[in-house]
């Protein structure tokens, strides 16, 4: 199935160019509510299922005996900027588990924030795996590890305790078979495993009403969804999309990008999950996809859309920072 154009590229009032991809909206009984291009097609998710990772830290009781803070909770389902804040935060997660950065197995990248990065640069220090964006969620790996006595040190390795309670939860919450023949190994060096844009929905569907999944697994997903709403720098950063969409709107919408332009989304109120990947990995059309959908599906007044116009139709900047174009909604999507 070829994927429509779904976001045009605007310069002055010409479309420049189009991404192509697809995307699923599921409700809650788990019924396709809203589809288009090919969403039966396996696919990396990569970092948008972070909080279904994130369920046995809740579930087996770790976090709270360990004390994890929503923010630290926040962190644990987070792809960060490798700011300050970000940084001390998992440091903390880690210092609960017993380890320390030596522990972590997600490797080194400068911060994703330029100002974070070039703050550590000047200060002549170099970045640790803690600036890793990953590194919430490894730490909270390690907690899981260390409150279940399991070994630490292959935590990331498949067939890990860890990884398999992250693939069994992922497996639940989207209704998938996820064995070797879809597994391949995420920016991070945990195993990550393909699955289809609809049942992607369905997961974040689940996770946005608790329904079709134990009543456990329910107040778990609530708990993570609450965290992470409630602070939403620490599941993103300073200027990103997760990070201001949910400061603008709350627990209306839970929003969690993926590498490779994936993008995931659950919405509590009207018990519905969505998944979209832009065809050419392209993270612009991706926010732009999601944006479109939660405003479509998500009960949105002209005062709801006013607010999400910068993301609905972002604009574009030459490099003295006059507008010289911008995104839009396009095909199934425009209107």
């Amino acid at each position: 199935m070829t994927n429509p154009a779904i976001v045009e590229i605007l310069r002055g009032d010409r479309v420049e160019s189009a991404h192509r991809g697809a995307g699923a909206v599921v409700d809650a009984l788990g019924r396709l509510v809203f589809g288009f291009g090919d969403i039966e097609r396996p696919t990396f998710p990569r970092s948008a299922v972070k909080a279904f990772q994130a369920l046995p830290l809740v579930e087996s009781g770790a976090a709270d005996r360990l004390g994890f803070s929503p923010q630290q909770l926040a962190l644990a389902c987070a792809s960060h900027s490798g700011e300050s804040e970000h940084v001390a935060g998992a440091a903390a997660i880690l210092a609960k588990g017993g380890a320390g950065v030596e522990a972590l197995c997600c490797g080194t990248h400068w911060p994703l924030s330029a100002d974070a990065a070039h703050a550590l640069a000047r200060s002549g220090a170099a970045p640790s795996a803690l600036h890793n964006n990953c590194s919430g969620k490894h730490a909270g790996f390690l907690c899981l590890a260390a409150h279940e006595g399991w070994r630490l040190e292959d935590y990331v390795e498949p067939g890990h305790p860890v990884q398999e309670a992250g693939r069994a939860a992922i497996e639940a919450m989207t209704g998938e078979k996820l064995d070797e023949s879809r597994r391949a190994i995420d920016g991070c060096s945990i195993p990550t495993y393909a699955v289809s844009l609809q049942g992607l929905a369905r997961g974040f569907a689940k996770f946005a009403s608790g329904q079709g999944i134990s009543r456990e697994r329910a107040e778990a997903a609530s708990r993570i969804r609450a965290a992470v709403v409630a602070n939403p720098f620490f599941v993103a950063g300073s200027g990103r999309f997760d990070t201001r969409w949910m400061e603008l709107f709350g627990a209306r919408s839970f929003t969690k990008t993926g590498a490779e332009g994936v993008f995931c989304a659950a919405l509590p109120e009207a018990g519905l999950g969505i998944a979209v990947k832009a065809e050419d990995g392209a993270s612009r059309a991706a926010e732009v996809m999601i944006a479109a959908l939660i405003a479509r599906f998500g009960g949105f007044d002209e005062a709801d859309l006013a607010r999400a116009r910068p993301f609905l139709t972002p604009e574009l900047k030459n490099w003295r920072g006059a507008v010289v174009g911008g995104l839009r909604p396009a095909g199934p999507l425009a209107g």
